[in-house]
């Protein structure tokens, strides 16, 4: 495969992009640098983009359904890059992992019930349980090492407690961990004494550096895959999140047909056009597109690392396992929240994303996304420096 130009800017203005063209709205401000919400800024697989011509070509988008061959992709692709099998009978569709999310929740657990996450976390977990009327339970992640740890003492006692479902997020987004097999079991085998579903955001699984492996939960114990609903999706890996495509994996036949009737509830039946040629194309044909895409990610956060560690002292990036999620640690500044915010748009003109946006342990945060080309990085970094020089 020849090598991808990662390196080409590419203007994504007037696309009604949320990155770039809503930051007057976000941000309250036009002249700021957009490196905020979770996309990236290059253009995916060629396939990707080939496959969704060709069905374009064709001129008719009537209704359409998820072929087999949709599945066989999903299947192979978790098979080979994360040595999981899913039987075919297993996997839904949806078109997102955080309406997943909210349909998990309606299909297993009760108004009233308790559900639990670890805090920080990526927003969405927090409003799908408030919005579903379920009583949101949260553990803090511990900051050891300059990275995060789950408090096992404090996760067990909230599972004591009544919680009927666990939100695992596995990579974490915004701290780029990817959780080891012992911390995977340890999650797991109290899960399933305290008689706790789990639901797996795994979205970030594909974005993981070496040495890190990325192991999903459902995989460790048959204990685990009996009780764990799995989500994953093309749209983080490739970036195609505006195809809106995603697959739901429910190993238990029970917790899939109580998935599968909140679906339909809601009126969800099946992907558009678009998103079933692109998803197929993506998990069929990415994989050495996606391994050049690491090694510029991981390239990007030496860069990102380096220029604070040199020009910002005060900055101190949590190292990430995976993910192209910077999670910087701004507390030796000094300053509030707000005033970390107002010397990034006022003095850097910097959209960056506050910690305080996902929860408890996030004050004194910020993240930032690199999953840019060199040269927005560069831009980026030295916005950083004048926002807090």
């Amino acid at each position: 495969m020849e090598r991808i130009d990662f390196d080409k800017v590419i203007d994504r203005n007037n696309t009604h992009s949320v990155k770039w063209d809503a930051v007057g709205k976000v941000f309250g401000k036009d002249d700021v640098l957009p490196m905020w919400v979770a996309d990236m800024d290059f253009h995916p697989p060629k396939a990707v983009t080939d496959a969704i011509k060709e069905r374009i070509k064709h001129g008719i988008f009537g209704y359409t359904f998820v072929p087999m061959s949709v599945t066989e992709a999903i299947q192979n692709w978790m098979k080979n890059r994360h040595d999981c099998e899913f039987k075919q009978s297993s996997i839904l569709f949806s078109e997102g992992v955080v309406p997943s999310i909210s349909t998990a929740i309606r299909a297993f657990t009760e108004k009233g019930d308790k559900v639990l996450v670890h805090s920080p976390v990526y927003t969405p977990f927090f409003n799908m349980v408030k919005n579903n009327d379920r009583t949101l339970v949260t553990s803090n992640l511990k900051v050891e090492n300059d990275r995060f740890e789950i408090d096992f003492v404090d996760f067990e006692a909230r599972l004591k407690d009544g919680v009927k479902m666990f939100i695992l997020c596995n990579p974490h987004n915004p701290g780029g961990r990817v959780w080891t097999r012992d911390e995977l079991e340890r999650i797991g085998d109290l899960c399933v004494k305290h008689d706790c579903l789990i639901v797996s955001d795994e979205i970030h699984s594909d974005l993981v550096f070496k040495p890190n492996v990325h192991i999903p939960i459902a995989s460790i114990k048959e204990d685990f895959r009996d009780i764990t609903t799995t989500f994953v999706a093309p749209s983080k890996t490739f970036n195609l999140a505006g195809l809106q495509a995603s697959a739901v994996l429910i190993p238990n036949a029970e917790l899939k047909e109580k998935f599968k009737k909140i679906q339909e509830q809601q009126g969800f039946f099946t992907l558009n056009a678009f998103a079933i040629a692109g998803m197929e194309a993506a998990y069929r044909y990415g994989e050495e597109w996606l391994d050049q895409l690491l090694a510029y990610l991981d390239e990007n956060m030496k860069i990102a690392t380096d220029f604070m560690n040199e020009h910002l002292p005060a900055l101190k990036p949590m190292k990430a396992d995976a993910t192209y999620l910077l999670w910087i640690d701004c507390r030796e500044l000094g300053l509030s929240d707000e005033e970390i915010k107002d010397q990034l748009l006022e003095k850097g003109k910097l959209g960056l994303e506050p910690g305080t946006k996902y929860g408890a342990g996030g004050e004194g945060f910020v993240r930032m996304n690199l999953a840019c080309p060199r040269e927005t990085l560069n831009e980026g970094l030295e916005r950083l420096k004048k926002a807090f020089s």
